[in-house]
């Protein structure tokens, strides 16, 4: 299983989602300038293209450094000098020690790990090998499905859903014909309440982003007074 499958291209995303989240990297951004330099961070199941695409990585400098870490990856040549890739598991990252990074950051993630217990995994080794977080996540009650861009379909029956995305092209996902894999892809996203974010994170300082008075998703961010 890998960290986060990638189900859809982030550049055909919504102008809504775009604008919530360059809002959100903007307090990622406020948040990074109280971390002295060399700042080193970890990337936990992103892509190269997400850093490069923000303004943030075009005014990094050499005293930035990204490791993205992911089960599996495309290798791309034309990686910055400060941008590195390598292979792990975000339920148990052995390869790096305590504290080894100054920010572990996470968007859209920790929902693609497993059950609550694989998510409680990936938590305790975000805070056991960074100094900071910032963690996204999508809102479980939020009443559009954000992966497959369909209402309440979170709530609905498993082989409802199963039925739906074998017949339909839904969101950003092409119909699956094989009934297997579109169990696997539906039973394999578990999106999170509040209140099971608070548990994977306690003592955090939480960020909601809304639309229309309604919580689209969640990042959680701790660490960062010390």
């Amino acid at each position: 299983m890998a960290i986060i499958e990638k189900i859809y291209d982030h550049r055909h995303q919504d102008s809504l989602a775009t604008k919530l989240r360059k809002k959100r990297f903007a307090l990622f951004k406020s948040l990074l300038d109280s971390v002295p330099t060399p700042i080193r961070i970890l990337d936990v199941g992103g892509r190269v293209d997400f850093w490069q695409n923000t303004d943030f990585w075009r005014e990094a400098d050499k005293d930035v450094e990204v490791t993205i870490i992911n089960l599996d990856f495309e290798i791309d040549d034309s990686v910055y000098a400060n941008i590195k890739q390598v292979s792990g598991d975000a339920r148990n990252m052995q390869q790096f020690r305590e504290q080894e990074f100054d920010v572990v950051f996470s968007n859209s993630v920790i929902e693609h790990v497993g059950g609550f217990q694989e998510q409680l995994q990936m938590s305790r080794e975000v805070m056991r090998v960074g100094k900071r977080y910032f963690i996204q996540t999508p809102n479980f009650y939020f009443p559009i499905e954000p992966h497959f861009v369909f209402p309440l379909f979170q709530f609905l029956p498993v082989g409802v859903r199963v039925f739906l995305i074998n017949h339909f092209n839904l969101g950003w996902i092409q119909k699956i014909s094989d009934k297997k894999k579109a169990k696997e892809l539906v039973t394999g996203i578990k999106l999170l309440t509040k209140k099971e974010l608070v548990k994977l994170f306690p003592k955090s300082n939480m960020y909601e982003e809304k639309f229309l008075g309604l919580t689209k998703s969640f990042t959680v961010y701790g660490g960062w007074n010390t």
